[in-house]
């Protein structure tokens, strides 16, 4: 397989980039293990800040609002019960609940693969001889860019992330900079277009071109 390449100052390649098919070519049979990643990647760095009073924790409430018997009423013995106003909240989250969901290596890596190989069918992945910034300016990223045609969201996967490239790239608010070793399927799905530097795709192949 083989796919666009592009120069260092973003001019087109006459050569196109050959693509390892055990990694972008695997075409899947139905999306349910790209669905169980991409939920799993959100949940497992979701915050756990919720957090409700339970009817012994709100303040107050230690009197008993009236007698037992005698008013009519229904009885109470705290202003605090959950049906009060001002009063505790029934299973609310407590703070101590785990959100993650757990997916095996071999699966993840499978899921990573087949987004990959989505991306190629849709002709959204490229690869780019090296991405370096002489002085780090935005005003580089955008040229650089603009050249190679990288339109909405933008997914630029590198070997390792230099202070350069960090500079030019971070006020950039549709483009996304990852390491190889962190790709996943939830920025890979969700990228109109993905540039691979050719060592983070010698990364990558090393990664996710064995069949563990």
């Amino acid at each position: 397989m083989s796919v666009n390449t592009y120069t260092k100052a973003g001019t087109k390649a006459t050569v196109a980039a050959k693509l390892d098919k055990v990694i972008f070519n695997v075409a899947p049979d139905n999306h349910e293990l790209l669905k169980q990643a991409y939920v799993a990647y959100l949940s497992n760095g979701r915050e756990n800040a919720a957090q409700t009073k339970t009817r012994g924790e709100v303040r107050g409430g230690g009197k008993k609002p009236w007698k037992q018997k005698g008013t009519g009423r229904a009885r109470f013995g705290s202003s605090r019960n959950p049906i009060w106003r001002g009063g505790g909240i029934a299973f609310g989250p407590t703070g101590n609940e785990n959100y993650t969901h757990k997916i095996h290596a071999t699966a993840k890596r499978l899921a990573i693969r087949q987004a990959l190989s989505l991306a190629v069918v849709d002709n959204k992945l490229s690869v780019i001889e090296s991405l370096s910034f002489k002085d780090a300016k935005t005003a580089e990223a955008v040229k650089l860019l603009t050249k190679i045609g990288a339109e909405k969201n933008v997914l630029i996967i590198v070997e390792d992330k230099t202070p350069e490239i960090v500079r030019a790239l971070k006020n950039l608010l549709r483009v996304k900079l990852i390491q190889a070793k962190y790709c996943n399927v939830f920025d890979i799905l969700n990228a109109d277009t993905i540039l691979i530097t050719h060592n983070a795709l010698t990364v990558i192949s090393e990664w996710l071109g064995s069949t563990k």
